[in-house]
């Protein structure tokens, strides 16, 4: 088993060491590992929407492309205000509740802050 640790940008359990680095095959993100030993201690995740503000939890934001609901033939449209949203961690780390549709989650990278 490999005592390295996993990669900071998407958490794959392959890295490998390349000179003084460390490097992860499948995202290509290379880091030191004098910073690998420092980012335990840094658990705050700082989510990010589609042009770059910081979100948090109960910010209003917009829907910035159309987006089909998953087993439905509803679509969350353009434009589309959600307010009161709340952080979470995972792939879709936005829960939101969105008037006509009910309890969504969405990424991060569709939205807008307002």
């Amino acid at each position: 088993m490999s005592t390295l640790p996993p990669c900071p940008a998407c958490n794959s359990e392959y890295t490998y060491e390349d000179g003084s680095l460390l490097v992860c095959p499948e995202c290509a993100h290379e880091w030191s590992a004098d910073a690998a030993a420092e980012a335990p201690g840094d658990d705050a995740k700082v989510i990010k929407d589609s042009v770059g503000n910081v979100l948090q939890d109960g910010d209003t934001i917009t829907v910035i492309k159309d987006l089909k609901v998953k087993g439905s033939s509803l679509v969350v449209k353009v434009g589309t205000k959600v307010k009161g949203i709340r952080l979470v961690d995972g792939d879709h780390d936005i829960d939101c509740k969105i008037d006509g549709i009910g309890a969504m989650k969405l990424k991060s990278e569709f939205v807008r802050k307002v």
